[in-house]
């Protein structure tokens, strides 16, 4: 069984997968997506996406950190694979997933979904642009607006090359409503050959389990429970580990804090609201961290948000 920590734009960079793949549990990571339209990105947009690549890309826990790529023209992504690939990343995930509105007006996510045959075409192109021992992945939702084409594009994404494929279990047109749809990923779990890693909703080990039985999935992906539980990969692989205490999750905040200081050109307005954003995921998972996010809401300088830190 492996667990894989999720992308979720603007909330999983670089700082976020150091300190989780730390906590442990996980066995890779992947980045934000890399959008691509229409020519070869630049080396350091793939640097400032996943700065692992300066250091085997793996984080310093040694986790593979995958690289995501976005797009829908099979040569312009396979490129972009490539440079990928000659950068360092130790895979690439193609994202036929994402919701966007924005990002599916410009033929890319999930509104791919409606086209198998421009899925495989995508995932094709980038197996053959890639060595083969770089592995290719593919993320999906269960469909457009239905579930019609679910196995169809499951297919399109075995059949074209990848060796593994992530299923979110919700249409696009669910978002991120509840319930998450687990039982609708078991006909793709036994109709394919590749490994199937069940995504959405898995915010517990409760969860983990109901996953596990109703979709026959034994991989998964978490993000927002990872967010909210930083230790719940290594409490699902490890059902005797003792949960993660809110003082070392205060420790956590601090790392964060840290982390997002050195980083260059960063106001402290985005470093407050990286731990405020983050705050409000820890909500989820401890009471304490309500208290926190009502003490440190109005913050506008991290002056205070060191004090309050000393305060422990």
């Amino acid at each position: 069984m492996n667990i894989y920590l999720a992308p979720m734009e603007g909330v999983v960079d670089h700082h976020m997968r150091a300190i989780v793949t730390e906590v442990g549990g996980f066995h890779a990571c992947f980045t934000e997506f890399i959008r691509v339209v229409d020519r070869l990105l630049p080396k350091h947009v793939f640097f400032r996406y996943c700065p692992e690549l300066q250091q085997g890309g793996k984080t310093a826990a040694g986790m593979p950190v995958v690289i995501q790529l976005l797009g829908g023209i099979p040569e312009i992504v396979a490129i972009n694979a490539q440079r990928a690939a000659e950068l360092g990343a130790p895979g690439v995930d193609i994202n036929f997933g994402c919701p966007s509105k924005t990002v599916n007006r410009k033929a890319g996510g999930a509104v791919l979904l409606k086209e198998p045959d421009r899925i495989y075409d995508i995932v094709r192109a980038v197996r053959k642009a890639l060595p083969g021992h770089i592995p290719v992945s593919g993320k999906i939702r269960l469909g457009y607006e239905d579930t019609a084409l679910t196995l169809e594009n499951a297919h399109a994404v075995a059949e074209g090359g990848a060796s593994l494929i992530t299923v979110h279990a919700r249409t696009k047109a669910d978002g991120y409503k509840k319930p998450v749809r687990w039982q609708c990923l078991a006909p793709i779990n036994e109709g394919l050959t590749i490994p199937v890693v069940a995504n959405g909703d898995i915010n517990s080990k409760e969860d983990y389990r109901r996953c596990v039985e109703m979709s026959g999935c034994e991989n998964i992906m978490i993000g927002r429970g990872a967010l909210s539980r930083p230790d719940l990969a290594l409490q699902i692989k490890k059902p005797d580990v003792i949960p993660l205490r809110w003082q070392h999750i205060h420790h956590l905040l601090v790392d964060m804090y840290v982390r997002l200081k050195q980083q260059s050109g960063i106001t402290e307005r985005r470093i407050l609201g990286r731990i405020k954003q983050w705050l409000a995921w820890l909500k989820r998972g401890y009471s304490e961290a309500q208290q926190a996010f009502d003490e440190l809401r109005y913050f506008t300088e991290t002056a205070s948000l060191e004090r309050w830190f000393e305060k422990g």
